[in-house]
């Protein structure tokens, strides 16, 4: 599995020379097998539009796995020239809502005017819109597990995707404190996290906050990178991604909350443009 950071940031993008190092582009991942062009890709914030040179500026063939529907996941669609083109084949999947919502017209809540010029189905090439129900399923030749874990505004799934015996577990947007403060005051390890992490080669999750802003910021639905790499040990992964990063984080916080996990498993702060190999 070949796992490519499009966008790494949390809420809004983060332009500007003090951000350029990890990058500023909001939340996507591309997963292909080996060295074929992505096939699936995870969220599509402003990092999307990234996956058009993956792709050799050629058509988008294949399924955007949304993670929920805020603006920092889902703003980067129109934007992707790659999938807004004659010759895409895209399926567009986001998670199924409580009220059994139709997907296209989830999405063309934000993606329609006065609020956007162009509605969902203006995209041009052939797509279909759907959603995903927690439990297994076979998309472009992985293997993904949904799960609804807690985040605040709508529902929200994490994904655990295996390909060929490798596995990439990807919670970008996670408020453990919603289930109560946990035994170590970091949110509660719920079943559905540690279902989804489990002995994970590579945890992508959400390390919005710093620890010291846990108690007055959680509430808006996010984690912190202690959690992050606890729930990684409990649950066995390889190594722990640090993903999400607050808009306002400069790149030397960073490389500083970079330098402040140590031993087993191994962490990092995720890059934009960076790609790993699983």
């Amino acid at each position: 599995m070949r796992v490519e950071l499009c966008g790494v940031r949390g809420s809004t993008p983060a332009p500007g020379i003090d951000f350029a190092g990890f990058g500023g582009h909001t939340s996507c991942v591309a997963l292909g097998h080996g060295d074929a062009p992505p096939s699936l890709l995870l969220d599509a914030g402003t990092g999307i539009r990234a996956a058009t040179a993956l792709l050799d500026g050629g058509p988008f063939r294949g399924t955007l796995l949304l993670t929920h529907l805020h603006w920092d996941h889902m703003q980067g669609l129109p934007f992707f020239a790659s999938a807004d083109s004659e010759s895409s084949e895209v399926e567009l999947l986001v998670p199924a809502q409580a009220d059994g919502g139709d997907a296209a017209q989830l999405l063309a809540r934000a993606m329609s005017p006065p609020f956007f010029p162009a509605r969902p189905e203006d995209l041009r090439g052939s797509w279909r819109f759907a959603a995903i129900e927690p439990g297994e399923h076979r998309i472009g030749g992985f293997t993904v597990v949904a799960a609804e874990i807690p985040h605040k505004g709508g529902r929200t799934f994490g994904y655990r995707i295996s390909d060929r015996g490798a596995t990439l577990t990807y919670m970008p947007d996670h408020c453990p404190t919603a289930l109560g403060p946990g035994a170590d005051g970091l949110g509660e390890y719920h079943e559905a996290a540690l279902a989804l992490a489990a002995g994970s080669d590579l945890l992508v999750h959400d390390a919005q906050l710093l620890l010291s802003e846990l108690a007055t910021d959680a509430p808006m639905g996010h984690s912190c990178g202690e959690y992050a790499v606890e729930l990684a040990r409990r649950a066995g992964c390889r190594a722990v991604l640090l993903f999400h990063h607050r808009p306002d984080r400069v790149d030397s916080a960073l490389a500083a909350l970079e330098t402040r996990f140590t031993g087993s498993p191994p962490v990092a702060v995720a890059r934009q443009g960076s790609t790993i190999s699983l």
